[in-house]
């Protein structure tokens, strides 16, 4: 008799934990089997610190084969799943399909970054959910810093060094705290000429900071970021961003060649394939993590929509935390619907608390209910990563020791570059390779329009050419299918940093009119639409594959133009626009102006910021924060 197989969609922490519990528990008793488009796992919540260069980008990804025996990993990204007939299609990282049967299904495929029908954002912002993105992000910071270190005019001085970021929610509060700690750290080494310091704004329509978190934790985290110099705007979100800047809700345009994108994250796509009950695009489940009216289906993480039984009515938030304690009851009622584990039980949960890393010895923390700030504070938080982390501790405590006494490196690698890391990108893990089959983007995948759409994207072949981005060179226009100057197959740009954009690629210099693919968060299985042309597919219908593949495009790499650059974790030519969104506008005529006057505890904005010698600006200890 043969043993029973069980799939496990997606690695993050739900899959991940799901897998190794259930390795633990089944003993060679059922084949488990893990589809992920890495082999990595990839501990989300100190990507800041990559990004900050604190961390090195291995220290956060945990290999799968290394840490869970008895496991079979299949690289590739799930984009079928037919329930009848319990098998699940998937396509490897070089455009290879296959299939695998399976006798109980564990769908954890994670989240993707969620959209907002804002001209512009699609084509110009840069998301903050994978580790290309991340490495992305650190090269553009410090090109910038770099780059207006050397002018004389002011106004692209003041541009460079303005970084917005989006989204007062975990990530990007972290992301804006370590963003000026590095990039005040560069410019203590390297005064820029005009005397300025690189400035950053932290956007969100909500009234306070970490919303969704204690008030105390909130207005900690609001008093560090504004000691440090961060132009904190509350109630407030970009309008209209174009390839040299942004137009805010209040009527503010704001020069800048950087902006990062962390409103938040959607379940991901592959779940609505399914044609089974859902709730705000998750699959919903009940208290033991099981699909009903299918036995053999289960759904944890972000995905699902799993009730809160301490509060009834309502599902458990999209947190790692929850992610994480879902995989160990997924797991143990996977194993006992096969006769393996003991008796299932439902999910409950017991809030232990959050940690927010403001970077340096400053922290927010409420461990157990207790509100913490300051060193003691960050010392939590340090120790709670450690623990939470299923390897590389040793490393990262090393790489935490080395950034105390040592000088942190503020060095472009231009290993990614900004169009292998669209914004609307199924997979954020993984970025797009020159010449490879395209994988479609976040957007075909269901958030433009739903599975099943097919329309070009623009600035791919055969649709409307890319417009411009920050930090990029517009795109010529050409006939259809004509490889524009700079990208992979064309001419290379003659002013691309680092050499020659397409032969100095991975991959090599790729065919003309071929395609370009997105590579493959390790942290959740996303999926990748396959082949070079669509795929002949089934009509959608419960329980069938979600979509052909769409027609890619040759990505374009980034230019060093003046008024044509990218920003850090995103997204060129080759992207497709969310639903409803009114085409991009270029702010014709607006002054370089930077902005309103932020409030009178922050230092003022544009062009006249912090004029003379640049000096640590968190200033005094304040009560509570130490």
């Amino acid at each position: 008799m043969s043993r029973p197989r069980i799939v496990i969609v997606g690695a993050g922490f739900a899959g991940y934990r799901t897998a190794r519990t259930l390795s633990r528990l089944t003993r060679h008793q059922a084949d488990i089997v893990l589809l992920n488009p890495t082999d990595y796992f990839l501990y989300l919540p100190l990507l800041p610190q990559v990004a900050a260069g604190i961390l090195e980008p291995r220290r956060v990804s945990v290999s799968l084969s290394g840490t869970l025996p008895r496991v079979r990993q299949v690289l590739g990204e799930a984009d079928g799943i037919d329930l009848d007939g319990r098998t699940v299609h998937y396509t490897d990282p070089e455009g290879g399909e296959g299939t695998l049967r399976y006798d109980r299904l564990v769908l954890a495929a994670g989240s993707v970054n969620k959209l907002l029908p804002i001209p512009g954002v699609a084509e110009h912002a840069h998301g903050f959910r994978g580790l290309p993105e991340a490495l992305y992000l650190r090269d553009h910071v410090t090109r910038q810093v770099e780059l207006a270190a050397a002018a004389d005019d002011r106004a692209e001085c003041a541009a460079r060094c303005t970084f917005v970021v989006v989204g007062a929610g975990y990530t990007g509060t972290e992301v804006a705290a370590h963003g000026q700690m590095y990039t005040d750290a560069q410019v203590r080494r390297h005064p820029m000429r005009t005397g300025m310091r690189p400035r950053w704004m932290l956007l969100d329509v909500a009234e306070r900071v970490l919303p969704e978190m204690d008030e105390r934790l909130s207005r900690t985290a609001e008093r560090v970021l504004r000691q440090r110099g961060v132009d904190v705007r509350m109630g407030t979100s970009v309008k209209e961003a174009t390839h040299d800047g942004v137009l805010l809700t209040d009527g503010t345009t704001v020069d800048t060649r950087t902006l990062v994108w962390c409103v938040g994250v959607r379940p991901d796509p592959l779940v609505e394939s399914l044609g089974l009950p859902m709730e705000r695009g998750r699959l919903l489940v009940d208290p033991y993590l099981q699909v009903p009216g299918r036995p053999e289906l289960f759904a944890c993480g972000d995905v699902a929509a799993v009730p809160d039984l301490t509060k009834p009515g309502q599902y458990t938030p999209m947190t790692a935390q929850h992610a994480w304690r879902h995989g160990k009851v997924c797991a143990e009622n996977v194993a006992a619907s096969l006769g393996i584990g003991g008796q299932r039980r439902a999910y409950r949960h017991r809030d232990m608390g959050f940690v927010v890393d403001l970077g340096g010895a400053k922290a927010a923390a409420n461990p157990l209910g207790v509100p913490m700030s300051g060193p003691a504070a960050g010392a939590v938080t340090r120790g709670y990563h450690l623990a939470a982390m299923p390897g590389n501790r040793v490393r990262v405590a090393a790489d935490w020791l080395l950034d105390a006494v040592l000088p942190r490196q503020a060095v472009q690698l231009g290993l990614v570059r900004s169009w292998s890391v669209p914004l609307e990108s199924a997979s954020p893990e993984v970025a797009r390779v020159p010449g490879r089959p395209d994988a479609g983007s976040a957007g075909s995948a269901g958030s433009a329009g739903g599975p099943g759409r097919t329309e070009p994207a623009e600035g791919r072949q055969g649709g409307e050419p890319a417009k411009a981005r920050p930090g990029e060179e517009p795109a010529k226009s050409q006939p259809d299918g004509e490889s524009a100057k700079g990208q992979p197959g064309g001419e290379p740009a003659k002013s691309q940093p680092g050499g020659e954009p397409a032969k100095a690629q991975p991959g090599g210099e790729p065919p003309r009119k071929h395609p370009g693919r997105p590579g493959a968060d390790g942290a959740s299985g996303k999926r990748h639409r396959t082949s070079e042309s669509a795929r002949p597919r089934p009509a959608h219908a419960p329980g069938t594959s979600r979509k052909a593949a769409e027609p890619s495009a040759a990505p374009k790499p980034s230019t060093g133009a003046r008024r044509s650059e990218a920003p850090g974790g995103t997204r060129s030519s080759g992207r497709t626009r969310s639903p409803g969104a009114p085409a991009p506008t270029r702010s014709a005529g607006s002054p370089a102006d930077p902005g309103p006057e932020p409030p009178p505890n922050q230092p003022p904005p544009g062009p006249d910021i912090a004029p003379g010698p640049v000096k640590r600006t968190d200033g005094p200890a304040v009560e509570g924060d130490s």
